[in-house]
């Protein structure tokens, strides 16, 4: 399996990516664009986000978590040097629930980020990618 993109160039800085059935802008600061979508480096970033979600939550509902809210933050920074890459990325899992079976989550969030996650493997192979998890009682 593998991916087929068009990209086109629309205007100034901003591009628009169609994805399967899906579009996607994408822009830069004003300096040079119009901010009227996300950068190319937010989209790998909201990438790792989705990929290992996706990850998370198929492996929770298989461990028969009950969870009633979860989200992922993403912070990175990036080298000084040109290309601009990531140097370090940190994700904050954070899991909503009553009675959250707390190895089960780190279980399913450690299968995500060492096995299941391709874009996690992808960018470890450039940057650290470091995670910690939070647990919201409610």
């Amino acid at each position: 399996m593998g991916y087929k993109i068009n990209t086109v160039w629309k205007d100034k800085m901003a591009f628009n990516s169609q994805l399967g059935n899906h579009m996607v802008r994408m822009d830069t600061t004003p300096e040079m664009g119009d901010d009227s979508g996300p950068s190319p480096k937010q989209l790998v970033l909201a990438g790792l986000a989705g990929c290992t979600g996706m990850d998370v939550v198929s492996l929770l509902k298989k461990m028969r978590v009950d969870y009633t809210g979860f989200e992922i933050d993403i912070e990175t920074e990036l080298t000084e040097e040109h290309p601009k890459v990531f140097s370090e990325i940190t994700m904050v899992y954070r899991v909503f629930g009553k009675d959250l079976d707390e190895k089960k989550v780190e279980k399913a969030i450690t299968l995500s980020q060492d096995r299941y996650c391709g874009v996690s493997a992808m960018l470890k192979k450039n940057s650290a990618v470091n995670y910690r998890i939070e647990f919201i009682t409610e």
